[in-house]
């Protein structure tokens, strides 16, 4: 079991270098920021069309298939599996379904004007049903298959977005772009190097971690337990042992990082600022700026909740 190969969350993908590297991490981030918020009151449509939208990018971005095809097989698989249990669930509306024809059907058949148009009304009405399917202890409805559409979709572009952004982006052009947009924050004294540095630092940490719980696992494996003899309680101990040694593995891990930042002379970030990325605005950049402003006009003009 290789977690790293395996679940590569959150990791950068450096070879090959696809058009998706080569777009300024800024306007990256205004894309990631736009996929989450666009979200807020949106209709079915629209969400559907943002997963299409992620798939897509990745295609295109030729992407190697070995990278996304098991992240995006295995969430396509969540996603899927989240829609069929919502979709089945009770909607909680609590409605009393009602017959739409009348108790006496003697009415619909006299030959009056009133009468046909009631039948014209009620055909109209035969159109229209709240229970989409309905077979014995299964039902969806239209309020149930909605929920169901807005939680998978939202699952599936939280997600993959964010992984994305993350497998395209180096996590010093992250820092270098969030810090260049947070310059504004200088004049309320924020310490905007020093939160920078944090999220690198952290971004760095995600492959220790993952390497960490992977010897830890492969550890536990090896040993060879017997679960069945240690019993429920046995089992908890052994797994309290083992995130206790993972805890104590990290924290020996953060506190190699800071003395090495120490021996190097890195006393404060302000006197000590490597400037990783020169961040320009080129042709391509203010392409996917374009096509941000026609994400966004398309959003207000057909994604809108009514």
């Amino acid at each position: 079991m290789d977690l790293l190969r395996s679940l590569p969350l959150g990791l950068y993908l450096e070879q090959p270098q696809t058009w998706l590297h080569k777009i300024d991490p800024r306007v990256k981030f205004a894309w990631l920021m736009s996929f989450l918020t666009s979200y807020v009151l949106a209709n079915n449509f629209w969400r559907v069309l943002l997963v299409v939208l992620l798939i897509i990018a990745t295609l295109i971005a030729r992407i190697p298939r070995r990278v996304w095809r098991q992240q995006m097989g295995w969430l396509l698989m969540l996603s899927f599996f989240v829609l069929a249990i919502a979709a089945i669930s009770p909607d909680g509306m609590g409605i009393d379904y009602q017959p739409r024809l009348p108790a006496n059907e003697q009415i619909l058949t006299q030959p009056s004007n009133a009468n046909n148009l009631v039948q014209e009304q009620v055909g109209d009405q035969k159109k229209y049903s709240y229970v989409l399917f309905h077979k014995g202890p299964v039902k969806v409805t239209r309020y149930s298959l909605s929920l169901a559409v807005r939680l998978s979709t939202l699952i599936f572009t939280v997600i993959y977005s964010t992984n994305l952004y993350l497998l395209t982006t180096a996590a010093e052009e992250i820092t270098s772009g969030i810090e260049s947009l947070m310059q504004p924050l200088r004049r309320f004294n924020l310490p905007v190097t020093e939160i920078t540095l944090t999220l690198t630092l952290s971004l760095r940490f995600i492959p220790l971690v993952l390497e960490e719980v992977q010897n830890l696992f492969r550890s536990v494996m090896t040993r060879a337990i017997n679960w069945k003899k240690l019993g429920l309680k046995g089992g908890f101990k052994v797994w309290m042992t083992v995130a206790e040694r993972l805890l104590e593995n990290l924290l020996l891990r953060a506190d190699q990082m800071a003395n090495a930042m120490m021996v190097r002379g890195f006393t404060s970030p302000n006197e000590h600022q490597v400037q990783w990325h020169d961040l320009r605005l080129k042709g391509r950049d203010w392409l996917a700026i374009a096509a941000l402003i026609l994400f966004w006009g398309i959003r207000l003009a057909m994604g809108t909740q009514v």
